[in-house]
């Protein structure tokens, strides 16, 4: 009995240090995230955040501040896809679905202009800059069409919880106008 006993607390020491060494990992590892994301290294930043979920994925700080680096890159595809996990770790912060809004937004407009484009399996990319052409229009196909009016649908309502979690939010009448546009029912506040 009493080697079962220290047995258990043998194993129990050890799950306790390797949880607190992954701890401390990922602390530092979002500590020099947030260090390079203040030089402007996006990424490195990224690359810091991504090794941290790696060790816990289960950290809604790391998930947000990962997608801030891929805004902040303009990688609106993958940064769409983690304001979404932050929100599945933690659906109470305002400020990750205004965040995803806008990243929806911003990932509509490089669809429209063919800065993403969407593969035959319906996964986006972005094309490299010597396939791009911006002396012509991009043409949308009929699935990228569909895509960003559910795009337009998801922003419309993260906008909305977004308010309802923020009512008095300084940004009110932005979002409201931004929302609007969305509707149909204006142009986006950056073209006034």
């Amino acid at each position: 009995m009493k080697k079962v006993l220290l047995l258990v607390s043998i194993l129990l020491v050890a799950v306790i240090s390797t949880a607190c060494i992954n701890n401390f990992a990922v602390q530092d590892l979002n500590n020099k995230a947030q260090t390079y994301m203040q030089k402007g290294d996006y990424a490195q930043a990224i690359e810091r955040l991504k090794s941290s979920i790696d060790l816990d994925p289960t950290i809604f700080e790391t998930h947000y501040n990962l997608a801030v680096a891929y805004t902040q890159s303009e990688d609106y595809i993958n940064a769409v896809e983690e304001y979404k996990k932050a929100i599945e770790i933690k659906s109470d912060v305002p400020e990750v679905y205004y965040s995803l809004a806008t990243a929806q937004n911003n990932l509509i407009i490089d669809l429209e202009q063919g800065r993403v484009r969407m593969n035959v399996d319906d996964s986006l990319y972005t094309p490299k800059a010597e396939d791009l052409n911006f002396d012509e229009k991009y043409e949308m196909s009929e699935k990228e069409t569909s895509l960003c009016e559910e795009l337009k649908d998801s922003a419309l309502q993260n906008y909305t919880k977004y308010l309802d979690l923020n009512p008095n939010a300084k940004n009110k009448a932005e979002v409201e106008k931004q929302m609007e546009y969305l509707a149909g029912e204006n142009k986006p506040s950056d073209e006034e």
